[in-house]
């Protein structure tokens, strides 16, 4: 476990749940391969249920279509694509009436046996405001462990979401 890197991301979500409650800004997530990872440590803040106001952990394709996200996007361009990532932004958005929406998906240190479309280390991010989505794709290098990988992951998501209310 890479405590360095641990730190640092903690560090990170402690000043983003501290500027979206000071902003009043509410935030959700509809996570897959993070598996919530995002929305705990936004959560390991005194007062972040001011501005989380939900999260999905979606690990499946029926869990991600059960949230609002098209069967037809998935159908088009794969579960492990930009679009899905901005559907499942947008619909975690919309269901909690929230600011900003995070959608996460992809692929970690093993290709999904369920998915054509898993690539490991691909994973794609969106994140919606009432401006617009915002898109990202990381090829995230070989990692340790399930933890680091989703770590390594919430580190890439806490810069562009500084970027975003900072």
């Amino acid at each position: 476990m890479n405590t360095e890197l641990e730190s640092s991301v903690h560090g990170k979500y402690e000043r983003i749940t501290k500027l979206l409650i000071e902003k009043n800004i509410t935030i959700t997530t509809m996570e897959s391969c993070t598996s919530g990872q995002v929305a705990s440590l936004l959560t390991d803040t005194e007062g972040a249920s001011a501005i989380l106001k939900g999260a999905f952990v979606t690990y499946s394709n029926e869990g991600k279509i059960m949230q609002g996200v098209p069967a037809e996007t998935i159908e088009k361009y794969g579960v492990y694509s930009i679009e899905t990532a901005v559907d499942m932004a947008k619909a975690c958005r919309a269901a909690y009436k929230s600011d900003i929406g995070i959608g996460i998906t992809g692929s970690f240190g093993n290709a999904d046996p369920n998915n054509a479309d898993s690539v490991p280390g691909e994973v794609f991010f969106a994140i919606a405001t009432a401006e617009g989505v915002k898109e990202f794709h990381y090829s995230v290098p070989l990692q340790l462990d399930r933890f680091t990988y989703k770590l390594y992951m919430a580190d890439k998501i806490a810069d562009r979401l500084l970027t975003l209310v900072g």
